[in-house]
C-alpha cells in the first residue's frame, strides 16, 4: 500500500533513541561523591514519580516520543547507580588530592582556578567540576600540597601549582 493512503498517525513511532554509552572506559570503576549519588537519585526520583506518569497520560506523538527519551535517562541512571561505588572523603590525606577534592590550582601567570574532582556521571564544567578521568585529574591526581604538575592542552603546556586541596565532610 503506498504511504499516501495511511495516516500519520497509523504509521509506527520511529524507533527509540540509542541507549546512551557508558562513558567509563572498560574495567574502571564507577566512583561518585556523597553529593554526587544524591543528586543523580534525586533525579531518578523526581523523573520516575513525577515526569513519566505526567508524559504517560499524554497519547500525542511528541510525548511519546520524549517518554522515550526519558525512559533511556531513567534506566541510565538506574544503572549508574547500581553500578556506583560512592567514596567517603573522610579517610583521605588532607595534603594529597584524591577523588573528591576540591583543589586551587595556580597557573604560572599567577592566575588562580579552583576544580573539583567527581564521577564521570556527575562532572559540570560549569560548577568546575571534572571527571577523574580527564586530563585535567589525572594530573592533579595524587599530587600534593605545593606540588607543581604539567597539563598538556591544545594550546600548549602548562604548569599547575597546588596552593589548596579541600574535601567535603
Amino acid at each position: 500500500m503506498s504511504k499516501a493512503f495511511v495516516r500519520e498517525d497509523d504509521m509506527p513511532d520511529e524507533s527509540p533513541p540509542m541507549a546512551r554509552a557508558s562513558p567509563l572506559p572498560p574495567g574502571a570503576k564507577n566512583y561518585l561523591t556523597a553529593a554526587g549519588a544524591k543528586r543523580l537519585r534525586a533525579e531518578h526520583d523526581r523523573l520516575l514519580q513525577e515526569e513519566r506518569p505526567r508524559l504517560a497520560n499524554r497519547d500525542d506523538k511528541e510525548s511519546r516520543q520524549e517518554l522515550q527519551k526519558l525512559d533511556q535517562r531513567i534506566r541510565y541512571l538506574a544503572g549508574s547507580l547500581h553500578s556506583a561505588e560512592v567514596v567517603s572523603p573522610l579517610d583521605l590525606s588532607p595534603g594529597v588530592v584524591r577523588f573528591g577534592a576540591t583543589v586551587t590550582v595556580r597557573e604560572t601567570q599567577g592566575a588562580e582556578s579552583q576544580y573539583r574532582l567527581v564521577g564521570v556521571d556527575e562532572a559540570d564544567p560549569a560548577r568546575n567540576e571534572v571527571s577523574w578521568l580527564s586530563p585535567l585529574a589525572q594530573a592533579l591526581l595524587n599530587a600534593r600540597l605545593g606540588q607543581k604538575v604539567g597539563l598538556t592542552t591544545p594550546k600548549g603546556r602548562k604548569e599547575l601549582e597546588i596552593v589548596r586541596i579541600a574535601y567535603e565532610s
